[in-house]
């Protein structure tokens, strides 16, 4: 049996919507379409980092909400006026700065910290305004910050922006270190302004595509396959993708970034931690991790493969191989993406401005531009500290110096636990670079009842009893992600929404709208830099022994540690209401 889900049925219970499987709550919301479109005062948007993934959050604020995108802080100036004539202007581009007090008063910021500068003196002036009767003279804040820079300076920004008291969206991961997440957790909880606690959300947007939302209501909520027994969950990265992001880009060395399995692959843990460990019903508790290892290595791209007949060509634009080469810069960004009309990603990640010049000089001009960037390379003679800091998209991928894994596994052990009435239970997550998609994450659920297939378009249901398979097609809202991309910003949004009108507090936004805490995402973080230990020590890690010692007592040496704001951490007794359907804590 096939099963669709339709676009207008995704607001109602999966019985109501499939005419088959019984569904014990609405979970699925409709697509969201100009939300807070009545609100008095729509969230006014500040994005920090406008690359690729402040684009797509960008995008999805401007589509879906009547949220209003109000600064940007970007310091390559072309990508800072591009957005601003895009999502602030909206218009031919233009100067972004007028005089102090102007209508368009710093819309555009170089650096985040000038923005945090500006806002400061501003509520200064406000202060003054407001005495003096005047307050309608200086232009307004924002409400919200989207964190969308490189992964190691998350850490600053985030605790740079908490004295601001602003809610926060920062790109997922959280911080490339297990301390600076520690930090960035106290940093939240103390704030700005007394201890208020304030919407805090992760790019963790697994959790919010149609696809997963119903997968999960289907396995946790309506336990079609029964008890879970195991489940294989698979991310495949995409050979050309591993490469131009991994071997040749920004995340290729753990020492300036962090793992691969940080950096690409959070997020699955936290899937498997959201539909495995947190409670879905109310009245459930959380059925906690016992142990954890993992197996990984940098397989492929290292100079032991590297083709004899390259010989010693450390790019590929003077390789003698180039022509036959799948890995050739040149096939992978000219003649794969640009000559068919595309210098967006990843094109557009080689040089921001091929873009603009492809549209305004013309695919040859764009293809010189590329070319010339492509060429760039290093010898033995230059510094580390030069070949580190950028990336080198031209390079060999047997020459770079790239030491993240590129495949690796992660098993996740629970046990029988009488305290949540929950059984044994295994997850097995495998994230390798040599697939022909490219992050459509696969796999496959084991149940005492039946057994689901899926993949990023369908979820497979067979039941071991009647012998029968239903197929059911989630919804393809576009955008990355399968709609993930999209469902969190919006959903993010609508929380700073409802607590700015005066219509939830903090703690029951964060809980309906987010449907995570801030303790949540660090809790799925902790378990990424475990089974790193667990991979390097080639040894089982013990889940409840390596939190208490790695980041219970690391919070009990924070200087200036406080209690825990109700909206950033909870009990075990009670499911949260996440987007769609139900979400709880994996306290330990």
């Amino acid at each position: 049996m096939h099963t669709s889900i339709p676009e207008s049925k995704l607001g109602e219970p999966i019985a109501a919507a499939t005419g088959s499987v019984a569904a014990k709550s609405s979970s699925l919301p409709l697509r969201p379409k100009k939300l807070l479109a009545d609100s008095p005062s729509p969230p006014r948007i500040l994005i920090i980092g406008a690359g690729s993934r402040g684009h797509a959050y960008a995008s999805a604020v401007a589509k879906h909400t009547a949220a209003i995108i109000a600064a940007v802080a970007e310091p390559i100036e072309f990508k800072r006026r591009e957005f601003v004539s895009h999502f602030i202007n909206r218009g031919p581009l233009a100067s972004v700065e007028t005089e102090e007090g102007g209508e368009h008063e710093q819309q555009a910021f170089a650096d985040w910290r000038d923005y945090v500068d500006w806002e400061k003196a501003r509520r200064e002036r406000a202060k003054k305004a407001s005495s003096a009767g005047e307050a309608g003279k200086v232009p307004a804040g924002v409400d919200a910050a989207f964190v969308c820079v490189l992964d190691e300076q998350h850490r600053e920004v985030v605790e740079g922006l908490a004295p601001l008291g602003l809610a926060v969206m920062c790109e997922k991961p959280l911080a490339t270190t297990l301390a600076d997440c520690v930090a960035i957790y106290d940093a939240m909880l103390r704030g700005g302004q007394g201890s208020v606690p304030r919407i805090f959300g992760i790019g963790h947007v697994l959790r919010y595509s149609p696809h997963n939302m119903l997968l999960r209501q289907l396995v946790r909520e309506q336990g079609v396959v029964g008890d879970v027994l195991s489940v294989e969950h698979t991310e495949p990265v995409g050979w050309w993708h591993f490469s131009h992001s991994y071997v040749r880009g920004n995340w290729r060395r753990e020492s300036t970034t962090a793992p691969s399995l940080l950096t690409k692959s959070c997020h699955d843990i936290d899937f498997l931690l959201w539909m495995l460990s947190e409670p879905a019903k109310e009245g459930e508790k959380t059925h906690k991790p016992a142990f954890l290892n993992s197996t990984g290595t940098r397989n492929f791209y290292r100079r032991a493969r590297k083709p004899a007949a390259a010989g010693t060509a450390t790019n590929c634009l003077s390789c003698p191989i180039e022509k036959d080469c799948m890995f050739s810069a040149k096939k992978i960004y000219a003649e794969r993406h640009l000559r068919k009309g595309n210098a967006r990603w990843p094109v557009k990640i080689v040089n921001p401005e091929i873009e603009d010049c492809l549209s305004t000089l013309g695919p040859d001009a764009a293809e010189k531009m590329l070319m010339k960037d492509l060429s760039e390379d290093w010898t033995s003679e230059t510094p580390d500290e030069e070949v580190r800091r950028r990336p080198w998209f031209g390079r060999c991928v047997w020459e770079a110096d790239n030491d993240v894994c590129d495949d690796q596994c992660v098993t996740i052990t629970w046990e029988d636990d009488a305290a949540s009435g929950s059984l044994a239970k295994t997850a097995q997550f495998h994230m390798v670079a040599f697939t022909e998609k490219i992050c459509e994450r696969r796999g496959r659920i084991y149940g005492t009842k039946g057994e689901i297939e899926y993949d990023s378009a369908t979820i497979r249901v067979h039941d071991f009893a009647t012998d029968r398979t239903e197929t059911f097609y989630p919804e393809q809202r576009g955008g990355g992600h399968g709609g993930g991309d999209d469902g969190l910003a919006t959903q993010f949004v609508q929380a700073v929404g409802a607590v700015k009108d005066g219509r939830m507090g903090v703690e029951e936004a964060q809980q309906k709208f987010i449907g995570c805490t801030l303790e949540e995402v660090i809790q799925s973080h902790a378990m990424v830099f475990a089974a790193e230990d667990a991979r390097k020590q080639r040894a089982v890690v013990d889940w409840h022994s390596w939190w208490q010692k790695n980041v219970e007592e690391r919070l009990q040496h924070q200087p200036t540690a406080s209690p825990r704001s109700p909206a950033h951490s909870r009990a075990n007794s009670g499911p949260q209401q996440p987007p769609g359907s139900a979400a709880a804590s994996m306290m330990s």
